[in-house]
């Protein structure tokens, strides 16, 4: 089981960014990062990292994330919060959770449920493969000097979708939502549970490719799910992993986006599915 670290342990920004220390049954405590400060909070996959890490460090915790669903309820102030946790159900093979963000001055931020489970050898058949692009080596990295903070802690190489385009008015003709992208942390981190997590939430909001400027967006709700086990995860090291991204429709101010992520030996070791906010 997962022990609780303090952040003055910890070497690597992300650790020290989800690094949580149990207060009571079932109350973790944590502060923000500004290492992964957005335009008005957390970057997201770090906030649905660190509500992952309180079932990962729970001593009633058993077996391994399937799934979570994170909904972003309001900003997370810079400061303080706590992490409610609740085991809703253990059955034979799997263990089902509740959680919630809270902090003192602003009430609730984020709720999540997740469900794990105990992972056995089985058949197992890969419906679909791996899109063949450039190696992330023959690959520049995506500048971004200047930028929000989150983003000076991943590499970006495009193999197509690359957001060079963006300007300060919006395309006349919309352009595709779709991009392949190999992305990693920065320094790199061995891959684990909770940083695939927060990976896949890196992939740019679609409709500034689709309008080609950037306009104001909020990721509403997010649910990933977790195809491998941890020794899948642990044998890929801290090597880039190829986010594919898309999305089907813009309407009424919500938008959908979804996002595959593989490992480079042709592993699907994740996907996620988003509905986003946006005002345009």
């Amino acid at each position: 089981m997962t022990e609780t670290v303090s952040a003055d342990r910890l070497a690597h920004p992300f650790d020290r960014a989800i690094a949580l220390h149990l207060m009571e049954d079932g109350v973790f405590a944590g502060r923000t990062s500004d290492d992964y400060w957005n335009f008005t909070g957390p970057f997201g996959g770090v906030t649905a990292a660190t509500l992952l890490q309180s079932v990962m460090t729970h001593p009633r915790r058993a077996g391994t994330p399937v799934a979570i669903t994170v909904n972003f309820c309001a900003p997370v102030a810079r400061g303080d919060f706590r992490i409610g946790v609740r085991e809703v159900r253990s059955n034979r093979s799997t263990q089902h959770w509740s959680m919630e963000l809270s902090q003192s001055d602003t009430g609730i931020a984020a709720t999540a449920t997740a469900a794990f489970a105990q992972r056995r050898e089985t058949w197992s058949h890969l419906a679909t493969r791996m899109p063949q692009v450039p190696a992330p080596e023959t690959l520049a990295p995506l500048p971004l000097q200047g930028m929000m903070a989150w983003l000076q802690r991943y590499e970006f190489r495009f193999a197509n979708g690359h957001p060079h385009r963006l300007s300060a008015t919006p395309s006349a003709e919309p352009g595709s939502a779709f991009s392949q992208v190999w992305v990693n942390d920065k320094p790199g981190r061995p891959l684990d549970f909770l940083s695939l997590m927060a990976l896949c939430d890196t992939s740019f909001g679609r409709i500034f490719l689709v309008r080609g400027t950037m306009l104001p967006i909020g990721t509403v709700s997010m649910t990933t799910y977790f195809h491998v086990g941890a020794d899948d995860l642990a044998a890929n090291g801290d090597a880039p992993l190829l986010a594919v991204a898309d999305a089907k429709i813009f309407n009424t101010g919500y938008s959908d986006q979804v996002v595959d992520l593989w490992a480079r030996d042709g592993r699907l070791l994740a996907t996620s599915h988003q509905i986003v906010y946006f005002r345009a």
